[in-house]
């Protein structure tokens, strides 16, 4: 290796894993005396009795609790802004986020505007936003529910500003969560098309910060590790929802992944999936990614081939003798896992949307398509978007 490396690992979060692990939440030291619970405006964390579970953990640790539940799968800066109202008018002095990314992500943002004042989109630094530091954070507490962003370990957060159509990744080393108790028990409920594409997104968010120039010699150890694991036990998880080895394989992926996330970067296909859903917000994040990836990658094939090679020995357990046996391993991936067939056009999704796209891409995420393994310029993305189109 050359006497040049250099590379920082810090990920302060302390990590809990394991099935049934939330049953432990009461032994464990909590970051304050009174938190916000953050969760979806969906009805599945009080169907399960996660949410009732949460509580009574709490209670028995003598903590006391308020929750707040609009949380959209894609977040918006409105209901940050309600919550940290929420949180400073209840006197909260940490933040809980259970579910998932959108849920997690949602608290970690309601945690700066909570301790610093103002609005959200003061802290956001690209795009529109007005670019003030982040200071500190409320202290944050990570369960997720899904196995998928990894961003119960990582410093980073994804939210819409849905007056600019603006959806942009902020991120500050304050809002690493202090502890993350991840607990398979917790998927199993998850049906099985809201699986594949949550460990899709782990998926590229390794498979990204492998390629990526942010990688470093510990982020390419989860990275490969993250993407083995899912090539062979996401379609198990998939397949069978029930079955709790195929989940604890597939979640522990997924917090590699975010450690990926902690240790290099998500790079261009995240900020040409943000351009995406910042203007058709139903269209799942993961679904997104799947249908850019194979038109994405293929772009860069040439560019790192060592490193895709090496990718798909990882996956494939044999020899990789070009770069597009990824792109053949990825495509055998979507099909066992019966994501094969996605349209983009089924989200309403038209040609005449790819020059906007494209810009939006640009303006708010031009820090991750600067990691690409090569430069792409505006036109060069136009065309990506067409070709991915169906």
């Amino acid at each position: 290796m050359s006497s040049k490396m250099k590379f920082c690992l810090n990920i302060p979060t302390r990590l809990i894993f394991g099935a049934g692990e939330l049953n432990k939440l009461s032994t464990l030291p909590l970051p304050g005396k009174k938190a916000l619970i953050v969760i979806s405006s969906g009805t599945s964390m009080k169907r399960y009795g996660y949410l009732d579970r949460l509580q009574a953990q709490l209670a028995k640790a003598g903590i006391d609790s308020v929750t707040f539940d609009k949380i959209l799968p894609n977040p918006i800066v409105a209901h940050v802004n309600e919550g940290a109202e929420r949180c400073v008018a209840e006197q909260c002095d940490f933040v809980i986020g259970m579910g998932g990314g959108s849920s997690i992500d949602s608290a970690k943002a309601i945690a700066i505007v909570a301790a610093n004042g103002g609005t959200f989109w003061d802290y956001v630094h690209c795009g529109t936003g007005g670019c003030k530091p982040v200071c500190r954070a409320l202290p944050i507490v990570a369960i997720p529910t899904t196995a998928g962003t990894g961003t119960e370990v990582d410093l980073w957060g994804v939210v819409t500003n849905e007056t600019t159509q603006e959806k942009v990744g902020f991120g500050s080393p304050h809002i690493y969560p202090a502890l993350a108790i991840v607990d398979p028990e917790l998927m199993l409920t998850v049906p099985p098309l809201l699986t594949a594409y949550q460990g899709f997104d782990a998926f590229f968010h390794a498979a990204e910060g492998y390629i990526g120039k942010a990688h470093t010699p510990i982020s390419d150890l989860y990275a490969l590790e993250a993407t083995r694991l899912l090539y062979k036990y996401l379609p198990v998880a998939v397949n069978d929802g029930k079955n709790l080895w195929g989940r604890i394989k597939v979640a522990w992926a997924s917090t590699l992944a975010g450690m990926v996330e902690s240790t290099s970067s998500c790079i261009g296909q995240h900020a040409l999936e943000h351009a995406m859903s910042a203007y058709y917000p139903e269209l799942p994040h993961g679904a997104g990614l799947i249908a850019l990836s194979h038109t994405y990658f293929k772009t860069f094939k040439n560019d790192s081939m060592k490193r895709y090679m090496k990718m798909t020995e990882k996956m494939t357990q044999a020899k990789s003798a070009r770069p597009s046996d990824f792109l053949d391993a990825l495509e055998r991936m979507k099909r066992q896992c019966g994501v094969d067939d996605i349209k983009l056009s089924q989200w309403g999704i038209q040609p005449s949307d790819f020059e906007r796209f494209a810009d939006n891409a640009i303006a708010t995420g031009q820090a991750m398509l600067d990691l690409d393994p090569r430069f792409l310029n505006r036109h060069e993305i136009i065309d990506l978007y067409a070709e991915a189109y169906r």
